[in-house]
């Protein structure tokens, strides 16, 4: 209702309200091909630069090639990179990030750098954490 005078106010629909934690948001969709186990893999390797396909899967070991393809595809539809046919002998594909694309893996960027330096805690935690579930005391260092 509105008081006399007043402007009537129209609720935002829908589709205009944007939040990651709402199940049909475009940035959830996004967030989770972001945040999957290879994209973050692959925006943190074209991070450094452009890379074609089969240096691309040497650099995240334990990809497959369908799950590469895969990968890539969803970036490529998120804004994230691009992919750029080279016309050479033999014909090529590079893939290099987007404006967007550099930005989100500036971001996972620093998480990476963060996790790397904490690797020696996180181990620490995993041992303590094994220790609690076999019933026995954790290890001192």
């Amino acid at each position: 209702m509105t008081r006399a005078g007043e402007p009537t106010r129209e609720e935002p629909t829908q589709e205009l309200v944007v939040d990651v934690f709402a199940r049909g948001c475009t940035s959830r969709a996004a967030f989770e091909d972001v945040t999957g186990r290879w994209a973050s893999l692959v925006l943190l390797a074209l991070g450094e630069g452009g890379y074609r396909f089969n240096a691309l899967r040497r650099k995240v070991e334990g990809v497959s090639e369908k799950m590469l393809s895969q990968t890539l595809q969803a970036l490529e539809r998120d804004g994230m990179l691009t992919r750029e046919v080279v016309t050479a002998i033999p014909p090529r594909v590079e893939y290099a990030l987007t404006p967007l694309g550099t930005a989100v893996a500036g971001r996972l960027r620093e998480l990476a750098d963060l996790l790397e330096a904490s690797a020696a805690q996180v181990q620490a935690a995993r041992e303590a954490h094994a220790a609690r579930q076999d019933g026995a005391a954790p290890a001192t260092r």
